[in-house]
């Protein structure tokens, strides 16, 4: 019989590795101030012309504002996006990604895609799927 203890310590040992490879593809790159937790906020400012509010970042990437406003304000000091002002409406200013932060684009697809090709090598479509299914299921049971 299986040690269903196992579950989680392979799921921390994946998230490790995945987390290990793509800070050893960011340093081979030269590409300096980013951490793995950074790729979702760059990711949804790709993906939307590289401009939201904080709270289109929290809703878009499902992680609360005060974790976005840590990782914001560390993208803010390394210079991949600056803070812009919202003339219509001045409680919420935008997070706009800058040039540093346009010029990593295209690593960053690169990284993602490898990453992703490296994740499922060996696995056939409906073992990806079934996969899938099973981690949003744990989801599902730990969410309230």
């Amino acid at each position: 019989m299986m040690n269903k203890y196992l579950a989680i310590s392979k799921i921390s040992k994946i998230r490790n590795e995945v987390s290990d490879y793509i800070e050893c593809e960011l340093r081979k790159r030269g590409i300096e101030g980013l951490v793995v937790s950074h790729g979702n906020i760059l990711d949804i400012l790709y993906e939307n012309n590289g401009k939201l509010t904080m709270k289109e970042i929290s809703e878009g990437i499902d992680r609360s504002k005060s974790t976005v406003t840590q990782l914001v304000d560390r993208l803010l000091k390394a210079g991949y996006v600056t803070k812009e002002s919202n003339l219509e409406d001045k409680r919420y200013s935008y997070i706009v990604l800058t040039e540093k932060g346009l010029s990593v684009k295209k690593d960053f697809k690169e990284i993602s895609q490898n990453v992703i090709k490296e994740f499922f090598k060996d696995f056939t479509e409906a073992e990806i799927e079934i996969l899938l299914l099973l981690l949003d299921r744990v989801i599902h049971n730990f969410t309230l």
